[in-house]
């Protein structure tokens, strides 16, 4: 079969061209660092790749909220430290202010003390991220949720919820209100006895305890009024419901839907005390300090038994509320913690799966240097090769074989 110089020579060339190029495309991956250059190389693996690629940047992305949402937290518990610390030294202080040493200039001293918690703890109310966003002003952010008016604190804030999305199927509440923090009872807090500002007798009420949590009545708020030596318990319904009466008898229990409360002194006609849920009974910390400082800063000497009792009635309501207060925000300070640990667990599962993509990337997309390295030589071996060949071809000529 006879050859032609001009298919000689496109034949050749074509083959030469064919193996540069191979060659030429062995080198961008060695660059590149990749077993393809273009979705045309491998469509399936780059559509793995990019699936896997964007596995790995939403995981990213919740990585940086996760990290968000523990700053915000580590801030809310920074606040809530500072509120437990507060509570339990005004517990302190209601304890020392039942001292019967005291005199009314102490108790006046205390009741400076006490202002000045309270103000701190209206100040860790409304602290801030450092942004000028206030922690605990629900949706409402941007301004103080707590505001000093009338000498009273008003919450400003809503009950909005803060959520953030930390996983893929899981968000999470960065931020408490303030309502909820400084002006609410956990379900299991107790009842709480109070006086009726209007007593006039030596009456003083101690401990509610529970005898009987199944009995018809349990739950419900009550007054005891006190009459003629008697006393009637009564529900605070309407129509009220008798819960009980009899005859007052000093330090003897006084039994009524599933408690009992013991009393001491002499009651005066007409006097009353109210028993209520810890829920119906104020929940608000800031308006149960400012009682406390009123009755602190109320005189008792001269005043007899009377403004004794009214002292320690008062002690014992505000030790009862600010209890209340202290374990609901350590309540919701274990929240913050348990949030912070569920964060911590993400970004232990997160780290490890990204290490599986990761890995699985790697195998799509990653070039073995080793193999493509010897690849290139090969080809490289193989072009000169051919390219030797072509010029020896090339070099034949009939005349050469003439003398």
């Amino acid at each position: 079969m006879r050859i032609s110089t001009q298919a000689f020579y496109g034949q050749s060339l074509y083959g030469i061209g064919s193996q540069q190029q191979q060659l030429f495309r062995i080198q961008q991956q060695l660059s590149a660092g990749t077993k393809f250059l273009t979705p045309a190389d491998d469509p399936v693996g780059a559509a793995r790749a990019l699936r896997v690629g964007d596995s790995l940047a939403q995981s990213a992305q919740y990585t940086t909220s996760r990290g968000r949402a523990t700053l915000a937290l580590s801030q809310e518990e920074e606040a809530l430290k500072s509120a437990t610390n507060i509570l339990q030294n005004m517990k302190t202080m209601v304890v020392q202010a039942g001292n019967g040493t005291l005199s009314d200039a102490d108790r006046a001293s205390l009741a400076t003390a006490i202002q000045s918690s309270l103000e701190q703890l209206v100040n860790v109310a409304n602290a801030d991220d450092g942004n000028g966003q206030f922690l605990f002003a629900g949706y409402k952010s941007a301004n103080p949720p707590f505001v000093m008016s009338g000498g009273g604190v008003q919450y400003m804030g809503d009950q909005g919820q803060r959520l953030m999305q930390i996983d893929v199927a899981r968000q999470m509440s960065v931020a408490d209100d303030g309502r909820s923090v400084f002006q609410s009872v956990q379900g299991g807090a107790g009842y709480v006895s109070s006086a009726s500002a209007a007593n006039t007798g030596s009456g003083v009420f101690g401990a509610v305890g529970v005898t009987d949590a199944t009995a018809p009545l349990y739950g419900k708020d009550f007054t005891i009024s006190f009459a003629g030596g008697n006393y009637t318990v009564s529900t605070n319904d309407t129509p009220p419901v008798v819960a009980a009466t009899g005859p007052y008898v000093e330090g003897t229990p006084i039994s009524f839907g599933g408690v009992q409360l013991s009393m001491s002194g002499t009651p005066a006609d007409g006097d009353s005390f109210q028993v209520a849920t810890a829920k119906n009974a104020g929940t608000d910390i800031f308006a149960s300090i400012g009682e406390l400082v009123s009755a602190l800063r109320q005189p008792v000497a001269g005043g007899g038994d009377a403004a004794q009792a009214r002292l320690k009635n008062a002690l014992a309501t505000a030790n009862v509320k600010i209890t209340n207060a202290h374990d609901n925000v350590l309540t919701i300070r274990s929240s913050v913690g348990s949030r912070m640990n569920e964060i911590d667990a993400l970004d232990e599962a997160g780290a490890s799966r990204d290490l599986i993509d990761k890995a699985y990337l790697s195998d799509i997309q990653d070039l073995d240097p080793a193999a493509a390295i010897s690849q290139f030589m090969q080809l490289k071996t193989s072009l000169e090769a051919t390219m030797g060949t072509f010029a020896q071809l090339n070099g034949i000529a009939l005349m050469n074989y003439v003398r």
